[in-house]
């Protein structure tokens, strides 16, 4: 865990921060050669990811105080908007940047389809950084275990507050008990669907428009579904399902109904 990365005077620089202005530019970089690989200009896009950026980042934040307003807010309301402190919730992000999306669509007269395949390849790169971030801040963490590749946090992370706040640790403890970290295994997760994205991308982008946007709402819900399993940190639960998770499932089937639209437009 470490927060800050490093300190010029009165300006301190947040690792989380960092991290999520470095996926920013790597997904960048990687969606220009998409576009010259295409005969696409890449300043055509310039506005929207500059939207979706601000986007994502809103969406997340408020999806993330909605989740964990009890726990954390209910009695530091103002801390709502302490974004570089941590604390976002990617699904958030989605739903929000899809509407903007879809309403940049319609304004420019771009075909939709086409636009979602291409922007959806490098949303896994983009959110590995993001990941990490989680995990030098310290949120997102997974259950407590005893496996060799659990971590211990440092006293004033989020971890060993929720869990000296439970008594499972004293006050005076130096670090939390192991547990599982999360962030690394989605990140891996994440980077595994970034590589299957560009192979379907660079296959099914000229034939099948809307499949590789299928392939990563598809992808994504399965990685986040079963992430949610092994994390440990509060999240608000919807029956016997976090929230998380129940989204995953509309994720899930929102996806296959991106792939079947694809294959019946190519039939058609």
């Amino acid at each position: 865990m470490h927060p800050e990365l490093f300190s010029l005077g009165p300006i301190s620089i947040k690792t989380y921060g960092f991290c999520m202005a470095l996926g920013f530019f790597a997904a960048w970089q990687v969606l220009a050669k998409l576009c010259k690989g295409n005969g696409l200009r890449p300043e055509e896009f310039s506005n929207l990811v500059i939207y979706l950026l601000i986007g994502g980042v809103l969406g997340s934040r408020v999806a993330y105080v909605i989740e964990h307003w009890t726990a954390e807010f209910a009695e530091h309301p103002f801390d709502v908007v302490k974004v570089w402190q941590g604390g976002l919730m990617f699904y958030g992000g989605l739903i929000l940047d899809i509407a903007i999306f879809f309403v940049w669509c319609l304004m420019c007269r771009q075909k939709v389809l086409e636009m979602a395949d291409l922007l959806t390849v490098v949303i896994p790169l983009g959110h590995a950084f993001g990941r990490v971030g989680c995990f030098f801040f310290g949120c997102c963490y997974g259950r407590q275990s005893n496996a060799a590749w659990a971590i211990a946090f440092p006293r004033g992370s989020p971890a060993w507050h929720e869990q000296a706040q439970a008594g499972l640790v004293p006050w005076s403890a130096t670090a939390s008990l192991p547990v599982l970290p999360t962030q690394l295994v989605e990140a891996a997760a994440v980077l595994a669907l970034f590589a299957v994205m560009l192979v379907a991308y660079r296959r099914f982008h000229a034939s099948l428009a809307g499949f590789s946007t299928g392939c990563y709402l598809v992808g994504y819900a399965v990685v986040r579904f079963c992430m949610e399993f092994l994390r440990g940190d509060p999240r608000a639960a919807i029956g016997g399902l976090s929230i998380g998770q129940t989204l995953s499932l509309f994720i899930f089937f929102s996806g296959l109904a991106f792939m079947a639209v694809a294959f019946c437009r190519k039939k058609a």
